[in-house]
């Protein structure tokens, strides 16, 4: 069987941790807000204890805020 790629059929795929349960998946990127929401409501009664990748929102909020200008020393 071959690793799940980065991309499908279904678009790209993201990594989600919980630490609770020490567990990791790749989702589909449209499924993430409700599979993080179920998972949390059944195992964690409602607490975001499952998110997706720390490093990888971390990534991506510096890409936002370089494309923005907001991280620019030139004032």
């Amino acid at each position: 069987m071959t690793a799940p790629s980065e991309t499908d059929e279904h678009g790209p795929r993201v990594p989600i941790v919980c630490t609770a349960c020490d567990t990791t998946a790749r989702i589909p990127l449209e499924e993430v807000a409700d599979t993080l929401e179920r998972h949390n409501e059944r195992l964690h009664d409602g607490a975001e204890i499952a998110q997706v990748d720390p490093d990888v929102v971390d990534h991506l909020a510096d890409l936002v805020a370089t494309e923005m200008g907001l991280l620019d020393d030139s004032s």
